[in-house]
C-alpha cells in the first residue's frame, strides 16, 4: 500500500485520483482549500484550508504531516482563466502563475523531507504549456505558467534524482471537468486518470523528466 498525497482534490482529475487510488488499496491524503461533499464521503484523510499560494498555508500541511512519509506526491492544484492579446489581464496571469507554476514548487520543496528514496513526483502540467504544439495562439497566462510548470518539473527531476526520486511530468488530455466547461469532446476523469495512474506507475530514475500524455504519448516541449 502506497501513501499519495493529491493536491486540488475536491472536484475533477483530483477528485478521480483520490477515488482511483483509494479503490486499489492506497492510502489517500486530499488536500485541498474547500472539501466537496463527495470528497468527505470518499472516506479518505483529508486536509483542508490548504492554499499552495501562501508559504504559511504549506508549512502548515507539512507540519500536519509531521511523520507521515509519502511515496507519491500528485501536483494537480491549478486554475485556467482565459486572458487574450484583445483582453490582457495581467493580474489574472501573475494568479495562473502563483497557483499553477510556482504552487507546485513551493509544495515539493516543502514536502522533500516527507518523500524518501523510490518516491515518486507528479506534476500535472498541459499540452497548452507545449511551445511546439500550440498552434492557436491566446490563453497567455495558462500557457505561460504551464511552460514554467513543465521546467520546474524537469529541474526537479534533475535535483531529485541523487535523492533517489523520479518526477513525471504530465498532460491529462482534454478532460470533461468544470475547467474545461464539461467539454462534449474530451475523455470522461475516470478515463484520464486511468492512464495517468499508468504513467506514474511506470515512472523510473531513468524515465524521471519525461513529459507524458496520459494515453502514454511522449510530447514536444
Amino acid at each position: 500500500m502506497a501513501t499519495c498525497l493529491i493536491t486540488g482534490a475536491n472536484r475533477g482529475i483530483g477528485y478521480e485520483y483520490c477515488r482511483q487510488l483509494q479503490e486499489r488499496g492506497d492510502r489517500v491524503i486530499a488536500v485541498c482549500r474547500q472539501p466537496s461533499d463527495e470528497l468527505k464521503d470518499l472516506g479518505v484523510q483529508v486536509e483542508t484550508g490548504i492554499d499552495i499560494t501562501d508559504d504559511a498555508s504549506v508549512a502548515e500541511l507539512a507540519q500536519r504531516l509531521e511523520g507521515t512519509q509519502l511515496d507519491v506526491l500528485i501536483n494537480n492544484a491549478g486554475i485556467l482563466e482565459r486572458v487574450t492579446l484583445d483582453d490582457l489581464d495581467f493580474d489574472s496571469i501573475r494568479q495562473q502563475f502563483e497557483v499553477n507554476a510556482i504552487g507546485p514548487l513551493r509544495l515539493t520543496a516543502a514536502l522533500l523531507p516527507h518523500l524518501g528514496d523510490g518516491a515518486k513526483v507528479a506534476i500535472m502540467t498541459s499540452r497548452m504549456g507545449s511551445i511546439s504544439d500550440n498552434t492557436s495562439g491566446g490563453s497567455y497566462g495558462y500557457r505561460m505558467s504551464k511552460v514554467a510548470l513543465s521546467m520546474a518539473g524537469k529541474s526537479l527531476a534533475h535535483d531529485l534524482k541523487p535523492k533517489g526520486i523520479a518526477v513525471a511530468i504530465l498532460h491529462p488530455g482534454l478532460v470533461q471537468t468544470r475547467m474545461t466547461g464539461f467539454t462534449n469532446s474530451g475523455i470522461t476523469p475516470a478515463e484520464s486518470v486511468k492512464g495517468l495512474l499508468a504513467r506514474i506507475d511506470a515512472l523510473t530514475l531513468e524515465n524521471s523528466g519525461t513529459f507524458w500524455h496520459s494515453n502514454g504519448e511522449v510530447l514536444p516541449w
